[in-house]
């Protein structure tokens, strides 16, 4: 296990590829995750546990965001992530759909149904996972995310992975899988391989809704829980490496 002091240091070398510079020490002791605002001005602190960083994260986003366009573009509310604060395994997705938008939980839709059946068919259960969308409202019409609205939220997922610490971050669909990979090739060809992302393995695979229009595609994306799986099952959650 890394001391107190390698702890930090991982922590900073994340947040310094965010573009967040400065740190508050008042709670340095603690050995979670540090919470650090999505501009380089914001102040960073150290919490107890994922539970309470993942709290801040979520209060400081606010229940009425207006950083971005979509709060006057019609969606209801601000759907922020769901699950176990600790889990293994984290799915990171596109942005809230219809359901999402009225519920304000993600994944809860046809394709969040698929989803569940999709973690359950690796021998999990839907609470015992972490899943949040890069964007975290409802764009109109469920078109892709702008770029200024990915700039706005992007940085609050990184702060949700960091918090969560998954050993294991399945990208749900093109767009999370190229925003997190900082990648421009299609999931056809970004899937079927697995990649470093902060301590973590990341695993792209294709979304649940485009799984409901292709179903014969759904081989494919069990193929990528499969490794998933193999992964999860490898080793401790401390076997992960590196949370640089």
């Amino acid at each position: 296990m890394p001391d107190a002091r390698q702890q930090i240091a991982d922590h900073l070398r994340f947040y310094a590829e965010l573009g967040v510079t400065g740190v508050n020490t008042r709670a340095a002791h603690a050995p979670r995750t540090a919470d650090h605002g999505p501009r380089p001005t914001a102040p960073a602190s150290v919490f107890a546990n994922a539970a309470e960083a993942l709290k801040a994260i979520q209060t400081e986003i606010g229940p009425d965001c207006s950083r971005c366009k979509l709060h006057t573009l019609g969606r209801k509310q601000v759907v922020f992530g769901v699950g176990d604060p600790n889990a293994d395994l984290m799915f990171v997705g596109e942005a809230p759909g219809a359901d999402e938008d009225i519920q304000g939980i993600p994944f809860v839709g046809r394709a969040g149904q698929l989803l569940t059946k999709m973690i359950e068919a690796i021998n999990l259960k839907r609470e015992q996972v972490y899943i949040a969308n890069v964007i975290k409202c409802r764009p109109p019409g469920n078109r892709n995310p702008e770029p200024d609205e990915i700039e706005q939220c992007e940085p609050f997922l990184f702060r949700q992975i960091e918090a969560v610490k998954p050993r294991v971050i399945v990208a749900l669909g093109s767009f999370a899988a190229k925003t997190l990979l900082r990648s421009d090739e299609s999931i056809s060809r970004l899937r079927g391989r697995t990649y470093d992302f902060h301590g973590a393995k990341l695993i792209p695979t294709f979304h649940p809704s485009f799984l409901l229009r292709s179903p014969d595609r759904k081989r494919d994306a069990w193929d990528d829980l499969k490794k998933a799986r193999a992964l999860l099952t490898a080793g401790p959650k401390d076997a992960a490496g590196d949370k640089s």
